[in-house]
């Protein structure tokens, strides 16, 4: 059986990435909160 995580960088940067984080204001409470927690990665 295939497993649920097939890691692609690709998608994961386009789905998770810092711009597409900072370009919706969600995804700013998102880097927020990870800034907040003190996160070494903000994000992908």
């Amino acid at each position: 059986m295939k497993r649920t995580y097939q890691p692609h960088n690709t998608p994961r940067k386009r789905s998770m990435g810092f711009l597409v984080r900072s370009a919706s204001a969600s995804g700013r409470r998102v880097l927020r909160n990870r800034r907040r927690k003190g996160r070494k990665r903000l994000a992908v």
